[in-house]
């Protein structure tokens, strides 16, 4: 039968994982734990034997190595992009400029390399991702078909947004208009492992007209919204210009746009009446610190102060096109360790909370039961392989897993109750990697 329901059985002083039925954790009541809609597990089940109850950790036998953990990381990371910037360094503008170069390379020697090249490099991110340790991602790109492709022959969970951008021109906003209705109507195909959502570029890309319309048609339908959001000084700067004094934030919330239905990216440069805002409409804001970092963006993102003004805050690595990578541990240290430098302040962003924006924060912002281990919840786990130089510190798991690990640490992932990789392989992806070799020869 279908093997993505996560039970948990209690056999004396050790735990079972049972993947088995349905996509949920489960604990069955035989051992003393309650219930929740399993009656046994099938004899063929995968049983990773844990040392722990069912919680965001628990030790593992039944693997690739003798120690293992298993733990939960979810990225809410805003873009992925077919391929890695050219260049090592450049502003903005400039990476932007590097990358219409690059596309004018592939229409100059065939239109029809576009195709292949972003089938192929779609599928070369979900194996990062893999590998890295996402289960499910947010994404905020073109070409959504093939997205949902990959990540259903892959085996993720994707959130895929239709992308609102008319650059202020109505004939576009109405071409845009109906080609979102009909690939939400193409999506209600969708099983229930992808959801479909509405992204607005940004407030300097989308017309306001276009704003209020993709706000209503999310809304109309319960979709997620996502846009980026005070990214940089200048995207301030201007709002302030253009719409009598108001920042990013402010005219969003003028409009009627923000809500915990938003999920809002970068959040950079922000004044406390817009931390006030942000955490008052519940909206998530996610922190790209690399990708700030990488284009001098900036580097003060105020955690606390969205935290406790009732934000939810998690963390994203935004796409490759500026950050270069994919992997949500190098994000969640770079994270925290840029808080606790500019704060001057070591207890700055702990690993719990660290831990939290990577997952179950995450699984709010997107209306998914994900994010933890325990009962009713959807069943994606990442097995961690303990034995090695990175885990030798007698500190927490947490700890060593966030500041001494790679994501080379991470053994195998269970994605929906599915295993995706097994013992660091993925299967398919030496092929996937050929053909984006063999591509890249093709453009370069």
């Amino acid at each position: 039968g279908n093997s993505n329901r996560v039970a948990c059985l209690c056999h004396g002083p050790e735990h079972v994982l049972i993947i088995a039925g349905m996509n949920k954790v489960v604990e069955d009541v035989d051992s003393g734990i309650q219930r929740v809609g399993y009656a046994a597990a099938p004899p063929n089940a995968t049983r990773l034997h844990t040392k722990t109850p069912c919680a965001v950790l628990g030790h593992c036998g039944d693997c690739h190595s003798d120690d293992c953990m298993c733990c939960q990381i979810v990225t809410t990371r805003h873009s992925r992009h077919k391929g890695r910037i050219i260049g090592k360094d450049g502003k903005t503008r400039e990476i932007i400029m590097e990358m219409a170069e690059v596309h004018m390379a592939i229409y100059g020697k065939t239109v029809s390399l576009i195709g292949e090249m972003d089938n192929i490099m779609i599928a070369k991110e979900a194996i990062e991702m893999i590998k890295t340790g996402t289960t499910t991602f947010n994404d905020h790109y073109w070409h959504m078909p093939m997205a949902h492709k990959a990540a259903m022959e892959l085996g993720l969970r994707p959130v895929l947004a239709y992308v609102i951008c008319d650059r202020n021109e109505p004939e576009e906003s109405e071409r845009q208009k109906i080609q979102c209705a009909e690939m939400y109507q193409e999506a209600m195909s969708w099983n229930d492992q992808s959801i479909f959502a509405i992204a607005i570029h940004a407030i300097y890309s989308v017309s306001e007209d276009m704003i209020l319309w993709a706000t209503r048609f999310a809304r109309e339908r319960g979709l997620k919204i996502h846009i980026h959001l005070s990214e940089t000084r200048k995207e301030v700067e201007d709002c302030k210009a253009q719409h009598d004094g108001l920042s990013p934030v402010e005219y969003l919330d003028k409009l009627g746009v923000l809500g915990p239905d938003v999920i809002a990216a970068h959040t950079l440069w922000l004044s406390e009446n817009d931390v006030r805002i942000l955490g008052e409409r519940g909206v998530t804001c996610v922190h790209n610190v690399n990708s700030n970092l990488k284009l001098a963006s900036g580097y003060k993102f105020l955690y606390n102060e969205l935290r406790d003004a009732g934000a939810n805050v998690c963390l994203g690595t935004d796409g490759c096109a500026s950050s270069n990578n994919l992997d949500m541990l190098e994000t969640m240290k770079t994270s925290a360790m840029i808080q606790k430098a500019w704060r001057d302040d070591p207890s700055a962003m702990p690993v719990n909370e660290v831990m939290a924006m990577s997952s179950a924060n995450a699984g709010k912002a997107l209306g998914l039961n994900i994010g933890k281990i325990e009962a009713g919840a959807l069943a994606d786990i990442l097995i961690v392989d303990t034995q090695n130089y990175n885990f030798l510190s007698p500190g927490s798991f947490e700890a060593n897993l966030v500041y001494s690990a790679h994501s080379d640490c991470i053994d195998s992932m269970i994605c929906n109750g599915k295993f995706v990789m097994r013992g660091r392989v993925v299967e398919g992806e030496k092929e996937i990697l050929a053909q984006a070799k063999n591509l890249l020869k093709k453009i370069i």
